[in-house]
């Protein structure tokens, strides 16, 4: 929990330091500073375990799961540009579970094109990545598109079959969209 309220520290004191990315084609235990170091930071700072002192948080502090972990639990909690400030100090920029939130967070921000684009880009990588196919799916319905959404639930479908839950979830979004 402690390592948590830290990442979530940092990525609150990086939001002006960073800039959502532009689009371009082409998901533990403690930690927290120890001896109470996270609290001893000023704002815009936070705790840095190697060095053991409160420093300005820039890209590469963090390792690219922490950052992953962080980046969802604050797209999960409805936190989105939060979420794409902490997603976009990711090292490595191709990694399929990044693109997937940043376009996740993207989509729920009202940004639904620029989603489509991370979407499209973490399929381009990891084509059988079925949560991405899932929330692809979401996107096509949000602006629309129930031909591009039944697509989505096809390939999730030959991927993982009918009983994984991005195939009940998207038919369920389906079938709603579908009733309204």
């Amino acid at each position: 929990m402690r390592r948590r309220l830290l990442i979530y520290a940092m990525a609150i004191a990086a939001l002006p330091l960073i800039a959502a990315p532009a689009f371009s084609a082409g998901e533990g235990g403690g930690g927290g500073g120890g001896g109470g170091g996270q609290s001893q930071c000023k704002k815009g700072e936070a705790w840095d375990k190697k060095q053991k002192k409160c420093v300005s948080p820039k890209q590469g502090m963090l390792d690219d799961d922490s950052i992953y972990d962080a980046g969802r639990a604050l797209a999960m909690d409805g936190r989105y540009d939060e979420a794409i400030a902490v997603l976009s100090l990711a090292a490595n920029k191709q990694d399929p579970r990044i693109l997937n939130y940043l376009g996740y967070s993207h989509r729920h921000s009202g940004r639904v094109t620029v989603g489509l684009g991370y979407y499209e880009e973490a399929l381009r990588i990891d084509p059988n990545y079925t949560l991405v196919r899932e929330y692809l799916g979401e996107a096509h319905l949000q602006i629309g598109d129930l031909a591009g959404a039944q697509e989505q639930l096809r390939e999730i479908e030959k991927r993982t079959g009918k009983g994984s839950r991005e195939y009940g979830m998207l038919s369920e979004q389906i079938d709603h969209f579908m009733r309204s």
